[in-house]
């Protein structure tokens, strides 16, 4: 992974150092929260319900032990021993005090991380697929492409002040695990007709209020030309994107309104005049960082150990077959660790687990550790052969639950229990739903299904692409949640439906085992997933069991 450089140390250390000078004028009345206010998030530190929130940026989700360990360091000396992983591969911690900010800043840096960028309308913190350097089915890593990103954007004095925030994602599998269609940009890394690497560039995605499915601007994109690329869709998106409306900023609504034909023909006139002029980083940069990313040296020993186990015991076998993936070297495994145990929130991690994580990594996984944007944690690279020690430790820090992909594995944003900008609660609908289908024990019958909830139209859950979706409202002071249908965040992406009316409070729960038992009732086999039933079957169905007042006549009728 990316080690800082001194250039990198000093940058940061500057900006702590800054803003510690900043923290102690609005402590002494010098500065008003309203002058304060854009100095705070531009060092992500935001004022929700109860207290100041500080999110800390993980680039393109990778980390090692020690950084894990410094969270739970974070988490038991400045908040209340416990940390909040987000669907932009970060962490949140919810209870810090203004005139400790600058001394975790402090810590942090000790790590090399920051919190820079992880607010405000510039271009956040760059994601990428989890399983990334792992995965079967990749290309080629994206994280020196996404290292590349953060290094070009971090303080860009042309785009600090965009329309609106501006979040770019990097793909480089055959299968979309970051949600590239669902950004501002996302790059998918490809290889042409005669095997060049490059990328095909996807712009004006996105959710929130008006959800939108990205448009491909290029095809094919010769990697030697990605920053004058991006260059170009930014100044093209600078100059025309909407300053009077904050809810028609973001880029996807200025490629709705000019149509992409327009938009591409604008990008390209830019990006032919920055090209003529464009030096490139220089080769030992572009060396240095695709370096960082070596594999590491597998142990390539096969051993029986895990497939003995798997005949013995039951509860291994349905973690192994639910949590571990298949890894582009047959003899590890990428071993995935959820955090959404039944009745829990999904996305938290305690300071003793996170510190449990920094061991197993250090021990079993080449010292890496990935943050999913389902909220999950990954150790990347661990031997089949060692999965049963790694599964044995995570039962005794309570984090083996084998979920991953299924209903319980449920992305949830804070909601009401804690962000000012929430209109309805998310945390206890996920609960609560966890718990209502661990009773029923329909979970593996079930199989695939992604139920994603957001606390407000702003979709930090992403709800528009679960399959099922859920979005919590204010009706005349009365929490109200709409559901939405065939949502799809992968390679195929979709938006979700949105069935009918919403439904209390006490009602959800029981709409959601609803749409759940109209799956399992017409499904055509158990191999069918709810988002193939769904594709085949439309709405009806499903709306007919939610609203059978209202008339709608069933699949099955």
């Amino acid at each position: 992974m990316y080690r800082y450089n001194d250039f990198d140390h000093d940058f940061v250390r500057t900006r702590v150092d800054q803003f510690r000078s900043q923290v102690e004028r609005r402590l002494d009345g010098s500065l008003t929260e309203d002058e304060f206010k854009p100095l705070r998030l531009m060092n992500g530190l935001y004022l929700q319900l109860h207290a100041y929130m500080l999110r800390i940026a993980v680039p393109y989700g990778t980390l090692n032990g020690r950084q894990m360990r410094q969270f739970a360091y974070i988490a038991d000396t400045w908040d209340k021993g416990y940390g909040h992983f987000t669907t932009r591969q970060n962490i949140q911690f919810n209870w810090p005090k203004l005139k400790d900010v600058p001394e975790i800043l402090d810590a942090l840096a000790d790590v090399e991380m920051h919190a820079i960028q992880t607010s405000g309308n510039c271009i956040r913190n760059v994601t990428a697929d989890h399983f990334a350097g792992a995965a079967a089915d990749e290309v080629e890593d994206p994280r020196p492409t996404a290292e590349l990103l953060r290094q070009w954007s971090t303080d860009h004095p042309e785009f600090q002040f965009l329309p609106r925030k501006f979040k770019i994602a990097v793909s480089g599998a055959s299968e979309d695990r970051a949600v590239t269609r669902a950004h501002d940009i996302g790059l998918v890394l490809k290889r042409d007709d005669q095997g060049n690497p490059g990328y095909e560039v996807i712009v004006g995605g996105g959710l929130g209020r008006t959800p939108m499915v990205g448009k491909t601007i290029r095809e094919f994109l010769p990697k030697a030309d990605l920053l004058p690329y991006l260059e170009a869709i930014l100044q093209v998106y600078n100059l025309n994107g909407r300053r009077d409306n904050k809810y028609k900023a973001r880029i996807k609504i200025t490629v709705h309104e000019n149509g992409i034909d327009k938009i591409r023909a604008q990008v390209e006139e830019v990006f032919a005049r920055n090209r003529d002029v464009f030096t490139g980083p220089p080769a030992d940069l572009l060396a240095d960082i695709e370096a960082a990313f070596e594999p590491p040296e597998f142990d390539n020993t096969r051993s029986a150990t895990l497939e003995e186990a798997l005949n013995s015991d039951a509860i291994l076998r349905s973690f192994v077959d639910t949590n571990v993936a298949e890894h582009k070297n047959p003899a590890y495994g990428i071993v995935t660790v959820s955090l959404k145990p039944v009745g829990g929130t999904p996305g938290d991690a305690t300071s003793d687990q996170m510190r449990v994580l920094a061991d197993l990594a250090e021990r079993y996984s080449h010292d890496e550790l990935r943050v999913s944007h389902e909220q999950n944690i990954i150790l990347p690279h661990v031997r089949r052969a060692d999965i049963p020690a790694v599964h044995a430790a995570l039962r005794e820090a309570g984090l083996a639950t084998a979920n991953i992909g299924l209903v319980s594995d449920i992305i949830a944003c804070p909601g009401m229990d804690y962000c000012a900008l929430a209109t309805a609660r998310s945390i206890p609908v996920a609960q609560e739903i966890s718990q209502r289908f661990d009773e029923l024990k329909l979970e593996q019958d079930i199989g695939p299904l992604k139920i994603k909830i957001s606390g407000c139209i702003n979709a930090c859950g992403h709800h528009h692409v679960g399959h099922i979706g859920i979005l919590g409202l204010d009706r005349a002071g009365v929490e109200n949640y709409q559901i939405t249908l065939g949502g799809d965040g992968t390679e195929t992406t979709a938006i979700g439906e949105r069935v009918g009316p919403g439904f209390s409070a006490e009602a959800i729960v029981p709409a959601i085992e609803t749409v759940v038992n109209t799956y399992l009732a017409e499904r055509e086999s158990p191999e069918e997933t709810f988002l193939q039933a769904y594709r085949r079957l439309g709405a009806a169905p499903f709306k007919a069991a939610l609203y059978p007042d209202q008339g709608v006549k069933s699949h099955a009728a």
